[in-house]
């Protein structure tokens, strides 16, 4: 039994109540570590220590800041398969997931921030009005709250622009899966990272989300999980005037046109869907299919989903593990009731999964409209749904139908369409003919209920500062 504590000041802490919370395997579902459960006592020391660790930290050169997100980055480098191992316990991926992709995006999210700290700089404006120059200035101490589907993937995406900025950091991972964080903190402090420059504190969003969101002290909130806590900071924070970032959830569209190349992309159709078992927020769950090839698209399809290799996420050979958790598990097998209430008919999947764990199968429904909850909901589970359209007109139509509007997939030859849907989608962030591919340096988020303000790049080093105009007369 693994015991997993806050990382304060350098130092691991249990909570200073004295609780503790389980922690779970999503394979088997068996306790397997548990966590201390922190409140506000927690919090606020781990504010006082960001506090403190503040004027040393932001009055480094940006190189030296970056010399130390490398050097955490290295570290965790020479342990990936040792990360890799247990972000696959802990959130039930597959172990391939994580090896591959997972924890070598946590390193390459330090290492491009630890360049972004060398690369922001002032601006300069001359000839209208005396000279002006513009500074962009570390806010202090911040708070980072990340979710349970990308677990160091995204606590890293948090942390990294922020330390790099100059910020000292107050983060909160998810209590779902603290296991990678809580071994990130640590490899922190073995390496001699500043103490008090990067905290992490578990618990629940009531006993220290809402603290940290409060703290007077915290001077920014950087968050990503579901729709409603976001909104739930947002009330919290806006009485402060805080800056917030919030990336929030998603009910994403793939349009697929009738002389795309979609026969040779299946691969990657289907793994758009079902991904990490859907379990992110930029999965395309509403498949928009030109009618022309609707009935060829649906059974390719389905045999392709169908032969997804579901099972142990230990299993090098396993292409989906389990949801993360028995609450997750009961809200996705509860959606995928009300779509049969709702008349959907479903392709794939359905049943109940006879697997032990919080395993389920591959699900794929049509016969459901735009209006339905089981296409403009979010689910976040492998339950993707068909519709057919007849033109660029109602493709359209039916993509911006709904409230999110993070993502969105175009798979055609078309250029010429490609480009006019692209600029009309409602989405922060357009595919073409692709899926997932990430290029750091662009802005990311989404608009409606998928969240405020954006991430990545300069955006993110933007968020994280304050900037501070000086003018001087000219002769």
């Amino acid at each position: 039994m693994l015991s997993l504590t806050h990382w304060i000041d350098g130092q691991p802490q249990a909570a200073r109540n004295g609780g503790w919370r389980a922690v779970h395997a999503p394979a088997d579902t068996r306790e397997y570590a548990r966590l201390a459960d922190g409140d506000e006592a927690d919090v606020e020391a781990a504010v006082q220590a960001a506090t403190r660790a503040w004027p040393a930290w932001s009055s480094l050169r940006g190189s030296e800041r970056a010399a130390w997100l490398e050097r955490l980055a290295s570290a965790l480098e020479s342990r990936l398969e040792a990360f890799a191992q247990a972000e696959s316990r802990d959130g039930g991926k597959p172990i391939r997931l994580a090896r591959q992709i997972e924890i070598p995006r946590a390193i390459a999210n330090l290492r491009f921030f630890a360049h972004a700290a060398t690369q922001i700089g002032s601006e300069a404006h001359h000839g209208e009005a005396g000279l002006n120059y513009t500074l962009r200035q570390p806010l202090g101490a911040v708070a980072t709250i990340s979710p349970w589907n990308l677990p160091l993937y995204l606590f890293t995406w948090k942390i990294a622009p922020a330390l790099a900025a100059g910020n000292t950091v107050v983060a909160k991972p998810s209590e779902v899966t603290p296991l990678t964080a809580t071994m990130l903190g640590e490899l922190a402090a073995e390496i001699g990272f500043p103490a008090g420059v990067l905290n992490i504190v578990h618990g629940t969003g009531p006993r220290v989300g809402e603290p940290l969101v409060l703290h007077p002290r915290i001077k920014a909130v950087s968050f990503t999980g579901s729709t409603g806590v976001g909104q739930r900071i947002a009330a919290l924070a806006g009485p402060q005037l805080k800056k917030i970032s919030l990336e929030l959830g998603g009910k994403n569209p793939t349009l697929v046109f009738a002389d795309s190349d979609w026969r040779n992309q299946l691969d990657t159709l289907v793994r758009s869907a079902f991904q990490n078992s859907g379990q992110i927020c930029l999965c395309g769950s509403r498949l928009l299919v030109e009618r022309a090839i609707y009935d060829e698209f649906r059974e390719a399809f389905s045999a392709r989903a169908a032969a997804l290799r579901v099972g142990d996420p230990a299993d090098e050979a396993t292409d989906l593990g389990p949801l993360v958790s028995q609450a997750h598990h009961d809200k996705v097998t509860a959606c995928i009731a009300r779509a049969r209430i709702e008349g959907g008919r479903f392709l794939l999947g359905g049943e109940a999964s006879a697997r032990g764990g919080w395993f389920v199968e591959p699900v794929l429904i049509e016969g459901l409209g735009p209006d339905s909850a089981s296409n403009r909901e979010e689910i976040f589970g492998p339950v993707a749904t068909l519709q057919a359209f007849d033109d660029d007109a109602q493709a359209l139509a039916l993509a911006n139908a709904g409230d999110y509007g993070l993502a969105a997939m175009i798979w055609t030859r078309d250029l010429d369409r490609a480009h006019r849907m692209a600029a009309r989608l409602r989405a922060g962030i357009v595919w073409i003919n692709t899926w997932l591919m990430r290029d750091l340096r662009t802005p990311f988020g989404g608009m409606g209920r998928s969240g405020l303000g954006r991430e990545g790049g300069m955006e993110a080093m933007r968020f994280f500062t304050e900037a501070r105009n000086v003018c001087i007369a000219t002769g």
